[in-house]
């Protein structure tokens, strides 16, 4: 039976685990710029529910910045870096609430499918501690999708 896995590389891993970390940084920005900013009748709902996501998302960074240190490399750390590996928009505007939560949800899907990326070179590379953190990392932004998209019906 020929052999059908996509072979990886360490370096593959890294290069996904920091467009991972960068757009996990991009996301906890942008739901506290939605935070920061939110207004209207449903305010003190969104301006909650935003804080909760970036405050979860933003609990993690460090030790995704850590797990990327682990695999012997260092990790990217400023706002041109995350702009170049970022697979999550910048947002300049302030935005209506409901288009906040729109966007916010499709960024948290998109951060499943990005993360689930790093999953699979990670499982490839026999680097299962840092799977199972991605795994967790992909229920947390599971539950921030439900939560918006849950919001917007």
């Amino acid at each position: 039976m020929p052999d059908t896995l996509t072979k990886y590389t360490m370096n593959d891993l890294i290069k996904a685990a920091k467009i991972g970390f960068a757009s996990q940084f991009s996301f906890y920005l942008k739901a506290a710029f939605f935070h920061w900013n939110v207004e209207g009748i449903n305010f003190q709902e969104l301006h909650a529910l935003f804080e909760r996501i970036y405050t979860e998302v933003y609990g993690t960074v460090d030790d995704f910045a850590e797990k990327i240190r682990t695999l012997g490399s260092y990790t990217p750390a400023s706002f041109s870096r995350f702009s170049m590996l970022s697979y999550i928009d910048d947002e300049t505007k302030v935005i209506p609430p409901e288009a906040m939560v729109a966007e916010l949800l499709a960024d948290a899907d998109n951060m499943v499918l990005i993360l689930k990326r790093v999953y699979d070179i990670a499982e490839a590379e026999g680097e299962h501690g840092f799977s199972n953190f991605l795994a967790e990392r992909m229920d947390a932004f599971r539950k921030h999708a439900w939560m918006l998209r849950s919001t917007l019906k």
